[in-house]
């Protein structure tokens, strides 16, 4: 099997063993759900209800606030009990509406089967996308309608449908990919249509074999569309080393992948999307793992947005052991997070808990300027070079070095013997040189 990859990356170990077998599990709505108005990138939802009112699963409760913005749908049917400030996936504090469940799991309108679903032209796909409030859930977040309509100058031709899933632990789209290959495969074609692209492709790394055999089985008769297995490496799944890994192509510095023709969209955006197109079904839940050495019983399970992270854990039986750490998303790029107050939103991919033997110690050391983490940058930049300047407040010279290009993967950090927290310092030179940026204009 000849699979495709990219220069640079790590090979940590993946820790997908606890899960990768594990079927979905649909869980129970809870009492009480957690709904944030930021659960995506661009300007937070508006809330479109008040304290008291009565909801309907599948309402909308909050609107766009803009054109980068989503609305955002009730779980369950119930009443809105506050609205206010709540702890959320990301580690920060932000909006939320609460809703008491009333039980009776009474939707707004019953879903509709439109059969005749693609036949609809490409602006009305994209108004049914986006008042479905869909938006990446690969764990970036962009808006999907956004994302779905580039600029006339720039042409699509190319539909890239991410089934990478490289971070370490994480399983939510490997087993959705095994248990509804048809929907996804559906959600392709509908972005496809949308864009009037030309070619798609399904990229899936070595270690989900089953999944490329499914998907390679279903394809076998088409000719534009094919299943791509890619190696193990770290960042496998990050849009430019994804895009690359398939079709050679470079995004360019401070570019996009519409620069070169390019859509990617994650596996679970696709299924979002067809269940959109097909039921007229908002995005009010998800596949989130729950996963980690100490968990009594890591589960793949089909979440309702606003379940607080403490239902979760106990759904998988507790903890072994005293909890050290909780990460929001994978170890590599995730948040840690203090306590299990937070909720899952629609980019909640998972949530790892560590024990003591799994934490270690990474107290910073002075670098040994080994070069190890420019061996393992997948963007060709010089971590401990643009750290360093970062640290000394020269931040337009880690402009030039390229601290905007950094994708925080965090291969650096983990390769670095010194413990040098890179990434935090690469995330302080962006947030200090955009400051610059808008000063200049």
């Amino acid at each position: 099997m000849c699979a495709k990859t990219f220069k640079g990356g790590i090979h940590p170990h993946d820790y997908k063993h606890f899960t990768n077998h594990k079927a979905i599990e649909k869980f129970p709505a809870p009492e009480k759900l957690y709904i944030p108005l930021i659960q995506h990138i661009g300007r937070p939802a508006v809330p479109i209800v008040k304290v008291g009112d009565e909801v309907k699963k599948g309402q909308k409760i909050a609107d766009a606030s803009g054109f980068v913005s989503i609305p955002m749908h009730s779980p369950v049917s119930g009443k809105v009990i506050k609205i206010g400030p709540y702890p959320h996936p990301t580690g920060t504090i932000q909006q939320v509406i609460e809703i008491e469940n009333d039980g009776k799991n009474e939707w707004i309108s019953e879903l509709q089967d439109d059969e005749q679903y693609f036949l609809l032209s490409s602006e009305k796909m994209k108004e049914r996308i986006q008042k479905a409030g869909i938006c990446g859930m690969g764990g970036a977040g962009f808006p999907t309608h956004v994302k779905l309509s580039p600029p006339e100058n720039r042409p699509i031709d190319t539909v890239i449908l991410n089934g990478v899933e490289c971070e370490p632990y994480l399983t939510s789209d490997h087993r959705l990919m095994l248990e509804h290959p048809e929907e996804i495969i559906a959600g392709l074609r509908i972005i496809m249509k949308i864009l009037d692209a030309k070619r798609g492709y399904i990229g899936i790394e070595l270690n989900k074999k089953n999944a490329i055999t499914i998907f390679k089985q279903m394809l076998r008769d088409q000719k534009n569309i094919n299943v791509v297995p890619c190696m193990l490496r770290y960042p496998q799944g990050a849009e430019k080393q994804l895009i690359y890994a398939i079709t050679k192509r470079k995004v360019p510095a401070g570019g996009l992948p519409m620069d070169v023709g390019i859509v990617v969209q994650n596996v679970g955006t696709a299924f979002a999307i067809y269940e959109a197109l097909r039921y007229h079904k908002p995005l009010i839940e998800r596949i989130t793992t729950i996963s980690g050495e100490i968990v009594n019983e890591p589960k793949n399970i089909k979440v309702p947005i606003g379940t607080p992270l403490s239902q979760l854990l106990e759904f998988c039986g507790g903890t072994s052991e005293e909890i050290c750490k909780i990460i929001s998303g994978g170890p590599m790029m995730g948040f840690a997070l203090p306590d299990l107050e937070a909720p899952a939103t629609k980019t909640t991919s998972g949530f790892v808990f560590m024990g003591d033997k799994e934490v270690v110690d990474t107290t910073e050391a002075p670098c040994i300027r080994c070069g190890r983490c420019v061996d393992a940058c997948p963007m060709n930049l010089l971590p401990t070079f643009i750290a360093d300047k970062v640290k000394n407040g020269q931040y337009e010279e880690a402009m030039k070095l390229g601290v905007l290009d950094c994708i925080e993967c965090g291969s650096c950090a983990y390769v670095c013997p010194s413990h040098i927290q890179l990434v935090q310092w690469i995330k302080i030179g962006k947030l200090e040189v955009n400051k610059l940026k808008s000063q200049d204009k």
